[in-house]
């Protein structure tokens, strides 16, 4: 299982690796073309602006695993062992709840976006708004394997770490 998880942060790691060496790599090809031949491509900006959104969306779990979301724990820091973990759980239900939630209100988006193109690029702008319920659905997949040790004892799994060990996170 520890396996399967490695590979599975691994592949969402290098999605967002290779999705942010793209964008750079799309402009700086636009601003060349502009400045060499006076021309430029006219989908440069279109195809950046998207990859970022499939980017944040993509990148969120591997945030979420590390503990790099906003938190307030005044009131976490407030309560006893026990209360902090039974706070830290509904937590954990809440979120898993509205990501199920942000998955099918995605699903819905995107396929009523299916039918109309993007203006540069000519896609169906369902590609663009499958990045919602795809990001959504692995915040879910990592919520579920950081889950049991983040109620247990409010740390986080670093991605960074090669086995599967933990580090504190922001509510450590």
């Amino acid at each position: 299982m520890k396996r399967l998880e490695r590979i599975f942060v691994r592949a969402n790691g290098w999605a967002v690796i290779l999705i942010l060496g793209a964008m750079p790599l799309i402009v700086g090809a636009n601003i060349g073309l502009r400045y060499l031949t006076g021309h430029s491509l006219s989908w440069a900006d279109e195809a950046a602006r998207y990859l970022m959104i499939w980017m944040t969306f993509v990148g969120a779990g591997l945030a979420l695993r590390m503990g790099a979301h906003v938190a307030i724990t005044n009131l976490q820091d407030a309560l006893p062992g026990p209360g902090q973990k039974l706070l830290r759980g509904a937590l954990v239900l809440v979120l898993l709840v509205f990501f199920g939630f942000m998955v099918s209100v995605g699903i819905d988006y995107a396929q009523r976006m299916q039918f109309q193109l993007t203006p540069a690029l000519r896609v169906p702008f369902l590609y663009v708004y499958a990045a919602m319920p795809v990001g959504f659905a692995l915040l879910i997949v990592h919520l579920l394997l950081v889950a049991p040790q983040f109620v247990r004892a409010g740390t986080y799994k670093d991605a960074r770490d090669e086995d599967g060990g933990l580090r504190e996170g922001a509510n450590g």
